[in-house]
Protein backbone atom coordinates (compact mmCIF):
# COMPACT_ATOMS: atom_id res chain seq x y z
CA UNK A 1 0.00 0.00 0.00
CA UNK A 2 1.15 2.20 0.65
CA UNK A 3 5.01 2.04 -0.07
CA UNK A 4 5.99 1.69 -0.30
CA UNK A 5 6.48 3.84 0.80
CA UNK A 6 5.89 4.19 3.70
CA UNK A 7 8.69 4.18 6.38
CA UNK A 8 10.87 7.24 6.40
CA UNK A 9 13.89 5.08 5.69
CA UNK A 10 12.64 4.30 2.19
CA UNK A 11 13.07 7.90 1.25
CA UNK A 12 16.84 7.86 1.02
CA UNK A 13 18.30 5.77 -1.75
CA UNK A 14 21.45 5.64 -3.84
CA UNK A 15 22.57 5.16 -7.38
CA UNK A 16 24.15 1.92 -8.61
CA UNK A 17 27.72 0.89 -8.01
CA UNK A 18 28.95 2.51 -11.23
CA UNK A 19 28.58 5.96 -9.69
CA UNK A 20 30.03 7.36 -6.50
CA UNK A 21 27.92 9.23 -4.00
CA UNK A 22 28.87 10.84 -0.73
CA UNK A 23 27.60 13.39 1.72
CA UNK A 24 29.06 15.99 -0.68
CA UNK A 25 27.55 14.35 -3.78
CA UNK A 26 24.03 13.06 -3.10
CA UNK A 27 21.72 12.02 -5.96
CA UNK A 28 18.87 14.42 -6.81
CA UNK A 29 16.17 12.36 -5.13
CA UNK A 30 17.92 12.56 -1.74
CA UNK A 31 17.10 15.56 0.43
CA UNK A 32 19.78 15.56 3.09
CA UNK A 33 19.24 16.07 6.80
CA UNK A 34 21.93 17.04 9.27
CA UNK A 35 22.88 15.88 12.72
CA UNK A 36 22.26 18.64 15.25
CA UNK A 37 19.43 20.27 13.33
CA UNK A 38 16.78 21.29 15.91
CA UNK A 39 14.14 20.64 13.24
CA UNK A 40 15.50 17.24 12.26
CA UNK A 41 12.09 15.51 12.36
CA UNK A 42 10.64 18.11 10.02
CA UNK A 43 13.60 17.55 7.71
CA UNK A 44 13.05 13.79 7.58
CA UNK A 45 9.37 14.32 6.77
CA UNK A 46 10.27 16.84 4.08
CA UNK A 47 12.83 14.40 2.64
CA UNK A 48 10.18 11.72 2.27
CA UNK A 49 7.79 14.13 0.57
CA UNK A 50 10.67 15.17 -1.72
CA UNK A 51 10.87 11.57 -2.91
CA UNK A 52 7.24 11.31 -4.04
CA UNK A 53 7.66 12.20 -7.74
CA UNK A 54 10.58 9.77 -7.96
CA UNK A 55 8.41 7.01 -6.49
CA UNK A 56 5.67 7.81 -8.97
CA UNK A 57 7.99 7.85 -12.00
CA UNK A 58 10.62 5.31 -10.96
CA UNK A 59 14.39 5.75 -10.67
CA UNK A 60 16.32 4.23 -13.57
CA UNK A 61 19.71 4.50 -11.87
CA UNK A 62 18.74 1.93 -9.26
CA UNK A 63 16.31 0.02 -11.47
CA UNK A 64 13.42 1.09 -9.26
CA UNK A 65 10.16 0.84 -11.23
CA UNK A 66 7.29 3.21 -10.70
CA UNK A 67 5.03 2.36 -7.78
CA UNK A 68 2.08 3.59 -9.84
CA UNK A 69 0.78 1.00 -9.81
CA UNK A 70 2.43 -1.57 -7.60
CA UNK A 71 1.49 -5.23 -7.76
CA UNK A 72 0.26 -7.37 -4.89
CA UNK A 73 -0.17 -11.07 -5.49
CA UNK A 74 -3.36 -12.30 -3.81
CA UNK A 75 -5.85 -11.91 -0.96
CA UNK A 76 -8.19 -14.76 0.00
CA UNK A 77 -11.26 -13.83 2.05
CA UNK A 78 -13.93 -15.93 3.76
CA UNK A 79 -16.92 -13.61 4.14
CA UNK A 80 -19.70 -15.90 5.42
CA UNK A 81 -19.64 -19.08 7.49
CA UNK A 82 -21.03 -22.55 6.97
CA UNK A 83 -20.15 -25.40 4.62
CA UNK A 84 -21.10 -23.31 1.59
CA UNK A 85 -19.70 -20.04 2.89
CA UNK A 86 -19.05 -17.22 0.46
CA UNK A 87 -15.33 -16.84 -0.24
CA UNK A 88 -13.50 -14.61 -2.68
CA UNK A 89 -9.95 -14.38 -3.98
CA UNK A 90 -8.43 -11.21 -5.40
CA UNK A 91 -5.46 -11.92 -7.67
CA UNK A 92 -2.99 -9.80 -9.64
CA UNK A 93 -3.93 -6.77 -7.59
CA UNK A 94 -2.84 -3.48 -9.17
CA UNK A 95 -2.78 -0.71 -6.56
CA UNK A 96 -2.79 2.97 -7.50
CA UNK A 97 -2.27 6.09 -5.39
CA UNK A 98 0.39 4.91 -2.96
CA UNK A 99 2.88 7.64 -3.90
CA UNK A 100 0.38 10.41 -3.12
CA UNK A 101 0.77 10.45 0.65
CA UNK A 102 1.42 12.92 3.42
CA UNK A 103 3.24 12.22 6.66
CA UNK A 104 1.91 13.93 9.77
CA UNK A 105 3.95 12.24 12.49
CA UNK A 106 7.39 10.70 12.88
CA UNK A 107 8.98 9.43 16.06
CA UNK A 108 12.49 8.06 15.72
CA UNK A 109 13.69 4.88 17.36
CA UNK A 110 15.40 5.48 20.70
CA UNK A 111 16.78 3.09 23.31
CA UNK A 112 15.54 0.04 21.44
CA UNK A 113 11.99 1.32 21.10
CA UNK A 114 10.29 1.14 17.68
CA UNK A 115 10.06 4.12 15.39
CA UNK A 116 6.54 5.34 14.60
CA UNK A 117 5.15 7.14 11.57
CA UNK A 118 1.65 8.30 10.68
CA UNK A 119 0.76 8.85 7.03
CA UNK A 120 -2.42 9.58 5.11
CA UNK A 121 -3.24 8.52 1.56
CA UNK A 122 -6.18 10.49 0.10
CA UNK A 123 -7.28 7.70 -2.21
CA UNK A 124 -6.07 4.18 -2.93
CA UNK A 125 -7.54 2.31 -5.89
CA UNK A 126 -7.36 -1.43 -6.51
CA UNK A 127 -8.01 -3.36 -9.72
CA UNK A 128 -7.87 -7.15 -9.49
CA UNK A 129 -9.01 -10.44 -10.94
CA UNK A 130 -11.93 -11.73 -8.89
CA UNK A 131 -12.83 -15.35 -8.11
CA UNK A 132 -15.60 -16.48 -5.77
CA UNK A 133 -17.23 -19.66 -4.52
CA UNK A 134 -20.04 -20.68 -2.18
CA UNK A 135 -23.49 -19.25 -1.59
CA UNK A 136 -24.30 -15.57 -1.13
CA UNK A 137 -27.65 -15.17 0.65
CA UNK A 138 -29.52 -17.81 -1.40
CA UNK A 139 -27.64 -17.53 -4.69
CA UNK A 140 -24.81 -19.79 -5.81
CA UNK A 141 -22.02 -17.24 -6.09
CA UNK A 142 -19.22 -19.11 -7.81
CA UNK A 143 -17.68 -17.19 -10.68
CA UNK A 144 -14.88 -15.06 -12.08
CA UNK A 145 -14.74 -11.41 -12.96
CA UNK A 146 -13.07 -8.09 -12.28
CA UNK A 147 -12.87 -6.31 -8.91
CA UNK A 148 -12.63 -2.55 -8.42
CA UNK A 149 -12.05 -0.92 -5.04
CA UNK A 150 -11.53 2.66 -3.93
CA UNK A 151 -10.45 3.45 -0.37
CA UNK A 152 -10.54 7.14 0.57
CA UNK A 153 -8.86 8.96 3.45
CA UNK A 154 -6.64 6.02 4.38
CA UNK A 155 -4.64 6.44 7.60
CA UNK A 156 -1.58 4.24 8.05
CA UNK A 157 0.32 3.81 11.30
CA UNK A 158 3.79 2.30 10.92
CA UNK A 159 5.87 0.86 13.72
CA UNK A 160 9.21 -0.80 13.24
CA UNK A 161 12.72 -1.43 14.43
CA UNK A 162 15.93 -0.54 12.65
CA UNK A 163 19.59 -1.30 13.17
CA UNK A 164 22.83 0.13 11.81
CA UNK A 165 25.36 -2.23 10.22
CA UNK A 166 28.89 -1.43 9.08
CA UNK A 167 30.33 -2.67 5.78
CA UNK A 168 33.66 -1.60 4.28
CA UNK A 169 33.86 1.32 6.66
CA UNK A 170 30.39 2.65 5.79
CA UNK A 171 27.29 2.56 7.99
CA UNK A 172 24.01 1.28 6.54
CA UNK A 173 20.52 1.36 7.97
CA UNK A 174 18.47 -1.86 8.05
CA UNK A 175 14.77 -2.31 8.81
CA UNK A 176 14.56 -5.33 11.12
CA UNK A 177 10.79 -5.39 11.66
CA UNK A 178 7.78 -3.45 10.44
CA UNK A 179 4.12 -3.42 11.45
CA UNK A 180 1.45 -1.65 9.40
CA UNK A 181 -2.02 -0.75 10.67
CA UNK A 182 -4.73 0.77 8.49
CA UNK A 183 -8.02 2.59 8.91
CA UNK A 184 -10.20 3.94 6.12
CA UNK A 185 -12.95 6.56 6.27
CA UNK A 186 -14.78 5.78 3.05
CA UNK A 187 -14.74 2.91 0.59
CA UNK A 188 -16.44 1.66 -2.51
CA UNK A 189 -16.11 -1.85 -3.93
CA UNK A 190 -17.73 -3.45 -6.93
CA UNK A 191 -17.37 -6.32 -9.39
CA UNK A 192 -17.99 -6.58 -13.13
CA UNK A 193 -18.21 -9.28 -15.77
CA UNK A 194 -19.18 -11.96 -13.26
CA UNK A 195 -19.85 -15.45 -14.65
CA UNK A 196 -20.50 -14.51 -18.27
CA UNK A 197 -22.07 -11.17 -17.27
CA UNK A 198 -24.72 -12.77 -15.05
CA UNK A 199 -26.70 -9.65 -14.11
CA UNK A 200 -28.49 -11.11 -11.08
CA UNK A 201 -25.31 -12.51 -9.55
CA UNK A 202 -23.37 -9.32 -10.27
CA UNK A 203 -26.04 -7.15 -8.63
CA UNK A 204 -26.23 -9.46 -5.60
CA UNK A 205 -22.46 -9.34 -5.06
CA UNK A 206 -22.34 -5.56 -5.48
CA UNK A 207 -25.22 -5.11 -3.04
CA UNK A 208 -23.36 -7.25 -0.52
CA UNK A 209 -20.17 -5.22 -0.99
CA UNK A 210 -22.01 -1.89 -0.62
CA UNK A 211 -23.83 -2.89 2.55
CA UNK A 212 -20.93 -4.72 4.19
CA UNK A 213 -17.93 -2.69 3.06
CA UNK A 214 -16.43 -2.14 6.52
CA UNK A 215 -16.84 -5.81 7.42
CA UNK A 216 -15.18 -6.88 4.18
CA UNK A 217 -12.31 -4.48 4.91
CA UNK A 218 -11.92 -5.97 8.41
CA UNK A 219 -11.58 -9.43 6.88
CA UNK A 220 -9.02 -8.09 4.39
CA UNK A 221 -7.04 -6.21 7.02
CA UNK A 222 -4.86 -8.97 8.61
CA UNK A 223 -3.60 -10.21 5.24
CA UNK A 224 -3.29 -6.70 3.87
CA UNK A 225 -1.20 -5.53 6.83
CA UNK A 226 1.13 -8.51 6.58
CA UNK A 227 1.61 -8.24 2.82
CA UNK A 228 2.17 -4.49 2.89
CA UNK A 229 4.64 -4.73 5.76
CA UNK A 230 6.62 -7.42 3.95
CA UNK A 231 6.57 -5.50 0.70
CA UNK A 232 7.68 -2.21 2.24
CA UNK A 233 10.39 -3.83 4.34
CA UNK A 234 11.84 -5.76 1.41
CA UNK A 235 11.97 -2.66 -0.79
CA UNK A 236 13.43 -0.58 2.03
CA UNK A 237 16.23 -3.02 2.80
CA UNK A 238 17.07 -3.65 -0.83
CA UNK A 239 17.58 0.06 -1.36
CA UNK A 240 19.10 0.93 1.99
CA UNK A 241 21.78 -1.70 1.38
CA UNK A 242 23.20 0.67 -1.26
CA UNK A 243 23.05 4.03 0.51
CA UNK A 244 25.36 4.88 3.40
CA UNK A 245 23.60 6.38 6.37
CA UNK A 246 25.94 9.38 6.30
CA UNK A 247 24.67 10.39 2.85
CA UNK A 248 21.10 11.16 3.88
CA UNK A 249 21.80 11.92 7.55
CA UNK A 250 25.02 13.89 7.50
CA UNK A 251 26.96 13.66 10.79
CA UNK A 252 28.60 16.69 12.33
CA UNK A 253 32.06 15.46 11.33
CA UNK A 254 31.14 15.57 7.63
CA UNK A 255 29.31 18.88 7.64
CA UNK A 256 31.07 21.73 5.89
CA UNK A 257 31.06 25.16 7.43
Amino acid sequence: MMIYLIVFCVGFWTVNGEQTISADNPPPYVKQCYEGDPKMIDCFISALHHLQPYLANGIKEIELPSVEPFLMDELSLSLTGGPNGYTISLKEMMIYGASNFSMSKLKLSENGKPFEAQINIPSLKINARYQSSGVLIILPASGNGTFFGQFDDLDCMLKGKVSVNETSGERYLHVDALHVDLTVKKMRMMVKNIFKNNRILTEAINLFLRENGQEVFKVMLPQLRKKLAGLFMNISNKLLAHVPLDVFYVPLAKQTS
